[in-house]
């Protein structure tokens, strides 16, 4: 475990609950670890669990960030619309603003993400809210 990196079961999600797994295929979160944990290093705040669309892929490769094409030396398999994703807080608002955030997993976005965006905007975008 990276230094300043929280053990799972520490680690909070934006209800107050203990953090979910987001995705282990492909394997997601800054330290690669399944969930969308945060630590010191991890200064884009790679916090919000999304299943990604095909607009947001789309939106963020126009940002500079590609996350369709496969970078294997990096372990990276490339993403398609429908995995999920740990993606950075600034731009899941950045998309949000544009009109083409994806989905969240509440249970396993982190409750540091609330330093950048609102509950009330995730809630609208959950796909695990009842």
């Amino acid at each position: 475990m990276a230094e300043g990196q929280e053990r799972r079961g520490q680690a909070r999600n934006v209800l107050g609950e203990p953090l979910a797994e987001c995705c282990t295929s492909p394997m997601t979160g800054f330290y690669r670890t399944g969930c969308c944990e945060t630590g010191p290093e991890d200064i884009g705040a790679h916090v919000i669990c999304a299943q990604v669309t095909e607009e947001f892929l789309l939106f963020s490769a126009a940002r500079g960030n590609d996350l369709v094409t496969p970078a294997p030396e990096l372990g990276f398999p490339g993403l398609k619309p429908g995995d999920r994703w740990c993606v950075t807080a600034a731009r899941w608002q950045e998309a949000l603003d544009a009109g083409v955030a994806p989905p969240v997993v509440l249970a396993a976005t982190h409750e540091r993400a609330l330093e950048f965006v609102s509950l009330e905007d995730l809630k609208r975008l959950a796909l695990d809210l009842v």
